[in-house]
């Protein structure tokens, strides 16, 4: 009714894309433009957005053998935030990522699964100068694995600050993110420059380290980079292992976890793969019981694990302080992590809620 009073103004609104929405006050002088794709309708999901890599995860089609000895390799989408990502929509919430991929086959196919499993995809950029990074996975005879990456330089290294999509790193209620887009420039300083408009933006900051050791100079640069950032965090997840890289200690206890503790943390988890979890929190901690399952590929079942606990409070921080609650939505993120390990490769194995009700039900 105010832009109909308003001949200047309509006029002006006639000029704007039909993406954008536009809001004129006469009483208060007030104009308000608002891309529509980044307005969240009344009752929507809030949206957990993930930065990092993307890539080919090349798994051998036979588990316990060397790379050498595979008689051949299943092709799986993979690369932990964007996993994190599929993990979040495949369980009902929503999600994006912010990446880069290679302006090549194997870019577009992930960038179309990230599409087909409902995660929006605006904050992808292609890179026509550099391929989609690929990793072979060795799978040992446990379902554990050992990787061989091919990146010198993927493309996933190159995305550039002024390349993100900033509104749309400004609408996440969570930002997730890893340690590998640290490892050289200008990857380092568009992850860092994100972080800093997520935080700024209201965003609950989650890290996820994910270390690779083979992708890193040394030992030192990585544990170096990855705790550079450590204090930023408000919800942390470290591996058993991750634990006694970046502690140096070989007990895995409280004293050991709480020693990673920084004041603005809210939530510190350790994953013990088939032992379980711990967490520590301001005012309490603990840990949560596994599940049992027949493992074959254990690639991805922490993102599984962090996507379930992301989907769970991205709309309610305040499980958080709860420990019944939290104890809870640790046990589902427990089955997630579980029933993706009963799969070779990580994006196919990541299950809906439907499938882990199911699971519970039999537990």
């Amino acid at each position: 009714k105010q832009l109909a009073s308003s001949p200047v103004k309509q006029e002006s609104i006639k000029t704007l894309p039909s993406f954008i929405l536009y809001y004129y006050s006469p009483i208060f002088d007030l104009s308000i433009i608002i891309p529509t794709d980044l307005m969240a309708p009344t009752g929507e999901k809030p949206l957990i957005v993930s930065f990092g890599e993307m890539l080919i995860d090349f798994v051998p089609t036979e588990s316990g053998v060397s790379l050498a000895e595979a008689p051949g390799f299943l092709k799986a989408p993979g690369g932990a935030p964007a996993n994190v990502a599929i993990a979040v929509s495949r369980l009902g919430g929503r999600s994006a990522f912010v990446g880069k991929l290679g302006d090549d086959e194997f870019g577009h196919m992930l960038a179309g699964i990230l599409r087909k499993n409902g995660v929006a995809d605006q904050g992808i950029n292609f890179d026509t100068g550099a391929r989609t990074a690929l990793a072979f996975v060795t799978l040992k005879a446990d379902g554990d694995r050992e990787f061989m990456f091919y990146r010198n330089p993927s493309a996933d290294m190159l995305l550039r600050p002024d390349e993100l999509d900033l509104e749309l790193i400004r609408s996440a209620k969570v930002f997730h993110y890893g340690s590998i887009s640290l490892i050289v420039e200008p990857c380092r300083s568009a992850h860092l420059k994100a972080m800093e408009v997520a935080k700024e933006a209201g965003a609950l900051l989650s890290y996820d380290p994910n270390l690779r050791e083979p992708l890193w100079p040394s030992k030192e640069e990585a544990k170096t980079q990855i705790m550079s950032i450590w204090d930023k965090a408000e919800i942390i997840k470290v591996s058993d292992v991750e634990l006694e890289f970046l502690t140096g200690s070989n007990k895995i206890d409280d004293e050991t976890a709480m020693s990673l503790w920084h004041p603005n943390l809210k939530l510190l988890l350790v994953t013990l793969g088939e032992k379980g979890c711990r967490y520590y929190a301001k005012n309490f901690r603990g840990s949560v019981d596994p599940f049992h399952v027949n493992a074959v590929d254990t690639t991805g079942a922490g993102d599984s694990f962090v996507g379930a606990l992301l989907n769970k409070i991205a709309d309610d921080h305040s499980i958080l302080e709860d420990e019944e609650r939290l104890r809870k939505v640790l046990r589902f993120a427990n089955a997630c992590g579980a029933i993706t390990t009963t799969k070779k490769g990580a994006i196919p194995a990541l299950p809906s809620e439907a499938e882990v009700l199911s699971f519970l039900e039999k537990k």
